[in-house]
């Protein structure tokens, strides 16, 4: 069964990365691996994958701060971010998705499961896709936000925000002065199987303010958030 997905796995524990490749070949991905997040970061910016599957706990640059560097990288705008943690590291998790990662499996991984989460979370990002306007670049007073290239300018000066980040404004300014509620926020940015409380929401709204300024973002107490048609 061929699969034009590409899928990256970065872990040091060698039985890891063997056995998700074993699984993830067997549905028709195109696998690569690296053993550690310096390989990893390298790799990613060569072969550009659909997901990186990342290990949290892994020595030198662990799974949170390659995490952030990927997010550093333009060309990475689209690419999922899934993390592996061990069972029951709740800080692992939340630090996880502040980063931008895009969901979390724990080990021990069940095959099945773990198939099933990969191909949950690359539909999801398709159908977001095909869902997505045909007029994918929305001008809103002196912000520019192109969908196409995940870019934000300002007053002519260009603003790269990680694909979280990018989402969560993207959602808010497609409906000027709409309440978001949290509830509606998780399940159209994060997803309905992917379990956050509302302080990843926070950080990520506070991350985007620091980056195009205060003014667009308004929070509604005790509901969620609007962007602000000034």
């Amino acid at each position: 069964m061929d699969n034009e997905h590409i899928i990256l796995l970065v872990d040091d524990e060698p039985d890891i990365i063997e056995f998700l490749s074993y699984n993830l070949k067997k549905e028709g991905f195109k696998v690569y691996t690296a053993s550690n997040g310096a390989d990893g970061i390298k790799t990613a910016k060569e072969v550009i994958p659909h997901l990186i599957v990342l290990d949290v706990m892994m020595p030198g640059i662990d799974g949170i701060e390659t995490c952030s560097e990927l997010k550093k990288i333009p060309a990475l705008a689209k690419t999922l971010i899934m993390f592996l943690t061990a069972r029951g590291e709740d800080y692992s998790q939340i630090a996880g998705l502040d980063a931008g990662a895009d969901d979390y499996i724990t080990k021990p991984i069940k095959p099945r499961l773990f198939i099933s989460r990969v191909n949950a979370l690359l539909r999801r990002h398709s159908d977001a896709e095909e869902s997505t306007p045909e007029t994918s670049t929305m001008k809103i007073h002196d912000l520019l936000i192109d969908r196409e290239k995940y870019v934000v300018m300002k007053q002519g000066r260009k603003i790269v925000l990680p694909k979280k980040e990018f989402e969560l404004l993207y959602l808010l300014a497609s409906k000027p002065n709409k309440v978001f509620t949290r509830e509606e926020i998780l399940s159209k940015i994060w997803g309905d199987n992917v379990i956050v409380g509302d302080r990843t929401i926070d950080v990520h709204i506070r991350k985007v303010r620091e980056k195009i300024g205060g003014e667009f973002l308004t929070t509604v107490k005790g509901i969620g958030y609007k962007f602000e048609s000034l």
